[in-house]
């Protein structure tokens, strides 16, 4: 097959991992491919670990340098992990975006929640459309999933076809939107299908996904049987379990009141592209209070525990405009993402003090999933019947256990890989032929940070150790002019015998100093450093740490 043009794959996020897609296939030999991009997402930066973060994206330097082959870039979904990085990243690759009409309208909506974001045009390929982009025949094809308008992506190529699953589940009564596609997904077997890279979220759980019309017909009980208040909170991209919501507000009686601005941005998108066509109007929370408890609902932002949204503020008894008092409930409809479980916690012990009744999925069918269990693989696989399968959108444990299962149901290949590993699918014998640039970027404020930078990790060292600043005037006999100045940040006090360890430390500053030999005290630089070593060598003395400790040296 020398010299035949490859059909090639490489995850650049998203594998290993759960959050932060984005997928490359190309085409051509190997000096010269065509790069079709498939999702351009983040995760989310963790507190403990990544101070001050709040997102993280993936490496794109290989786009970047490849940008003149790049044809496009199609977006499976509408969700945070799949499309949240292109307002930073795009400007960088400045390749055409594709995606159909919902998530076209909530992506024109996130920009304009932006402050000065960047022109991004987007065009929009009809539910089912397919559309030629260089060598790549690229098919929408509608999957369920909790969000409305998911699609697998079927890449047609002279080398074959694959499947690209995006996230998707089986779901015979999804609320809204059509089920999966079950038809075409056979049709697609039917004519062959060389590889099939599918969702590992739920490769562990056994049998199949709830649907979201019994989540719906839970949703109706709890809020008919309800006396008080009542709060509601989940994804705010989840249209379907909004308008459960909405029909179980009708339902019992009450206004449905929208409280924060990510649930208002779906929301108004999901009017605008008829996604909630014959749901009553909502209120604004300015109108809440203006309501008998029994007659209002609140669609809340904040099930993941956000500091800033609605239900924390709520939970905090600090929301200008909504409150809640005992014999009031809350549902969560939704799953908390690991990571953010302290978070949630602290949300629902706050609601519980205040004597709000708390229900969630522990308890209740208040939320299903939008990934398929190892059923719905089994299904997937049998319809397409791939000769190699690879699984992703998954962390290690899932991608195992859904390559398990594709070589338990017989599918003839099955690779693993990691993010950077770039995939021969065919012609000829499937395997990991390269590495390609891959990694971590950091949003911190406005500015992009690779994972290396200094800024991130002396920030997580600072968390841990606090930080010494010594400031010393010396004259040019190399004597102190005047007492060194020093702040300790992050550092306690006192050390346990009660010894004040500001005044520990002076005294070893000025002692170090006096102890130099004359010469190296005119040195700065060296002073500088004979100083930082004895003062971080002091408090681990005192207190079993080593802090960040920056010394500057003025000649007077």
């Amino acid at each position: 097959m020398a010299g035949a043009d490859e059909l090639t794959f490489a995850p650049l996020g998203g594998v290993g991992e759960i959050g932060m897609n984005l997928s490359i296939y190309g085409f051509g030999g190997r000096q010269k491919r065509a790069w079709l991009a498939i999702d351009l997402g983040v995760s989310f930066g963790d507190e403990e670990h990544l101070p001050g973060i709040d997102t993280i994206m993936p490496d794109i330097s290989f786009l970047v340098k490849e940008r003149k082959n790049l044809v496009g870039l199609v977006l499976t979904h509408a969700h945070e992990d799949h499309f949240g990085a292109i307002i930073d990243l795009w400007p960088r690759l400045k390749c055409p975006i594709y995606a159909t009409k919902f998530s076209a309208a909530l992506f024109e909506a996130k920009c304009a929640a932006e402050r000065n974001p960047p022109k991004i045009p987007v065009r929009v390929v009809p539910s089912g459309g397919r559309i030629q982009l260089g060598p790549f025949g690229v098919e929408f094809i509608p999957v369920a999933h909790s969000i409305p308008e998911s699609h697998a992506i079927a890449i047609h190529t002279g080398a074959g076809t694959v499947l690209h699953t995006g996230d998707w589940k089986l779901d015979p009564t999804p609320v809204t939107g059509p089920p999966t596609d079950e038809r075409r997904l056979r049709e697609l077997g039917d004519a062959g299908v060389l590889a099939l890279v599918g969702d590992s979220t739920n490769a562990v759980r056994d049998g199949r996904s709830p649907s979201e019309s019994e989540v719906a017909r839970t949703i109706i009980e709890l809020v008919k049987a309800a006396r008080g208040r009542v709060a509601v909170t989940t994804f705010a991209s989840n249209v379907a379990r909004i308008r459960a919501v909405a029909d179980a507000a009708r339902l019992s009686g009450r206004e449905v009141v929208v409280v924060g601005r990510a649930m208002e941005r779906v929301v108004q998108v999901a009017r605008e592209t008829g996604y909630l066509d014959g749901v009553q109007n909502f209120r604004g929370p300015d109108l809440y209070g203006h309501f008998p408890p029994d007659k209002v609902l609140a669609l809340c932002t904040g099930s993941q525990g956000e500091p800033r949204a609605a239900l924390a503020r709520i939970a905090n008894d600090d929301h200008p405009q909504v409150t809640l008092n005992k014999g009031d409930c809350v549902i969560f409809s939704s799953r908390t993402i690991p990571g953010n479980e302290k978070a949630v916690g602290s949300i629902i012990n706050g609601l519980i003090t205040q004597g709000v009744e708390v229900i969630t999925d522990r308890t209740h069918l208040v939320h299903v999933s939008g990934h398929p269990r190892r059923d719905e693989l089994r299904d997937m696989i049998g319809w397409v019947r791939p000769q190699l399968l690879i699984p992703v959108h998954g962390e290690a444990l899932h991608l195992f256990e859904h390559a398990k299962l594709a070589r338990a149901v017989g599918v003839p290949k099955v690779l693993t890989c990691r993010n950077g590993d770039l995939v021969r699918l065919g012609p000829g014998d499937p395997g990991i032929i390269e590495e390609l640039p891959s990694g971590r970027l950091y949003k911190d404020g406005n500015i992009l940070e690779d994972s290396k930078s200094r800024a991130v990790v002396e920030r997580r060292r600072m968390a841990f150790a606090g930080c010494a600043f010594v400031a010393l005037a010396m004259d040019e006999k190399g004597e102190l002019a005047d007492d060194p100045e020093i702040e300790l940040i992050g550092i306690p006090e006192k050390n346990a015998a009660g010894e004040v360890i500001d005044d520990i430390v002076f005294d070893a500053v000025v002692s170090t100093v006096e102890g130099l030999p004359r010469a190296r005290r005119r040195d700065p630089d060296a002073l500088a450093e004979s100083v930082r070593r004895t003062v971080r060598a002091s408090v681990n003395e005192h207190w079993g740490k080593k802090p960040l400790c920056f010394v500057h040296v003025l000649t007077v």
